[in-house]
């Protein structure tokens, strides 16, 4: 199964409320094997649509769809990458959002581990 991730700003806090890389495509697949990997990027795929917001008025939409080999071959060849965001796409993958180290660390001693 491959699923692609796609990056956009729907939140800008710019000084002229755009983003910089609006016009271009960020887009990222990855391919899941396996039992346990298909069963959580079905999940994945199933929600859709992820939001990460910076709490300064700055925020990612991430857009999740399962694509066939070709496509994702495709993609990738129209792909700017991801914009430093990978972080992003292993988070929703391992742990169901987006979610910064600092934050990861925060439910890690909230859990007690």
């Amino acid at each position: 199964m491959i699923l692609s991730f796609t990056l956009s700003m729907p939140n800008v806090n710019s000084w002229n409320g755009r983003w910089s890389g609006e016009d271009r495509l960020y887009v990222v697949c990855r391919s899941f094997r396996g039992r346990k990997e298909i069963a959580n990027a079905e999940k994945i795929a199933e929600k859709g649509y992820y939001h990460y917001s910076w709490g300064d008025g700055w925020a990612a939409g991430i857009r999740v769809q399962e694509v066939t080999s070709s496509g994702a071959q495709k993609l990738r060849r129209k792909s700017a990458g991801f914009c430093g965001y990978d972080w992003m796409i292993d988070s929703i993958i391992k742990h169901g959002e987006p979610l910064a180290q600092h934050q990861v660390a925060a439910r890690r001693e909230a859990a007690g581990a």
